[in-house]
């Protein structure tokens, strides 16, 4: 069964030839260069294919074929555009979040299962993990010294938590 994943929103008109501008939802707007195609939903409907996609000031400039003319891509504004996951490249230690959730989380020292990952918040200098537990939501930088092994497939990671941040754990 095919995946489509979220990957930014048509935010404004560019130019008159029917240009639009994505912001990306992932890690810079280069990644998005890549794509020959967009989806406007997530069952891969309403498929886009680019002509162009370029970048401009953190932005991604799309033009499709069909879309011609600002008034034609006025249209367009304020929607999700996916990705076909299978069209989607990654290097290595690079995971789209949607993997990443639900993934059960250990302390590589005690061997402890910290919780299990419901969310990540892009804060810009690094992704911060929420690993919920009993209740609680602790908030985890994923930064190098912190993450040491994420296994998708195990759907497990192990880290080494910061001092301080499971310690009202009784």
């Amino acid at each position: 069964m095919k995946q489509y994943l979220e990957t930014g929103q048509i935010v404004n008109v560019h130019g008159i030839a029917g240009e639009f501008k994505v912001k990306p939802w992932s890690n810079g707007p280069e990644y998005l260069t890549q794509f020959k195609r967009f989806y406007l939903s997530p069952d891969g409907e309403g498929r886009l294919d680019c002509e162009r996609v370029r970048v401009h000031k953190e932005m991604v400039l799309v033009k499709v074929s069909g879309i011609n003319t600002p008034e034609a891509a006025q249209k367009l504004r304020g929607k999700i555009i996916y990705i076909d996951r299978d069209d989607a490249e990654l290097e290595d230690g690079e995971y789209f979040i949607q993997d990443l959730l639900g993934i059960l989380v250990y302390d590589v020292d005690s061997g402890a299962c910290l919780g299990k990952l419901t969310d990540i918040s892009q804060t810009g200098a690094n992704d911060v993990w929420h690993i919920e537990r009993g209740g609680k939501t602790y908030l985890v930088p994923a930064i190098d010294e912190v993450v040491l092994d994420i296994d998708i497939e195990a759907k497990r990671a192990v880290i080494r938590p910061l001092k301080g941040i499971f310690d009202d754990e009784d």
